[in-house]
């Protein structure tokens, strides 16, 4: 079978997280820089050889500059050191009809953990240019503190600043390359 490379379209794609602020309200964040590289056999994604996503740290983005300071800091990613955030898949498993789990490796400044996300797969379609694309979206969870993420403050009245948990959002579309 023949190998089928896929690179991420960015103008068509975005990498989104949403975290607990003071426990009330929920902040939105985002990696204005990544990629994504896949190998497929043909079309099939779930014998996919190679899934490789990567997102540039200094790029993140929560519509506040004071905060994305602190969270680019030693605080949290701690950009100077650890200048990207990994996710390497090692198997796309079919779990019903559009639905897969991801199973992989998360790079989070320098400590990798095991990690599944869901996946939405929209399908394979041509283009009006003749590309053909194809379109997912995956959602998950992960603990920031299991990657060295710990920072965190107590208000007043006793409530956590950050909450632990992270949920993550993706709209990846796809570009077979020639």
């Amino acid at each position: 079978m023949a190998t089928t490379k896929w690179a991420v379209d960015p103008t068509h794609s975005e990498v989104q997280f949403k975290v607990k602020h003071l426990m009330i309200s929920t902040v939105t964040g985002y990696f204005g820089k990544f990629n994504v590289e896949v190998e497929t056999e043909e079309d099939d994604f779930t014998k996919a050889s190679q899934i490789l996503f990567t997102a540039d740290v200094d790029s993140i983005s929560t519509n506040n500059e004071q905060r994305d300071t602190h969270l680019k800091s030693a605080d949290f990613f701690d950009a100077a050191s650890h200048d990207q955030v990994k996710y390497e898949g090692k198997s796309f498993e079919k779990v019903g009809e559009g639905e897969y789990k991801l199973h992989g490796d998360l790079t989070i400044r320098g400590t990798t953990k095991p990690v599944t996300v869901n996946v939405e797969y929209g399908g394979i379609v041509v283009d009006p240019y003749g590309q053909t694309k194809a379109g997912f979206t995956v959602t998950g969870k992960v603990n920031r503190k299991d990657f060295g993420l710990t920072w965190n403050a107590v208000t007043e009245a006793g409530s956590v600043v950050v909450s632990d948990e992270i949920k993550l959002n993706c709209e990846i579309q796809l570009v077979k390359q020639a």
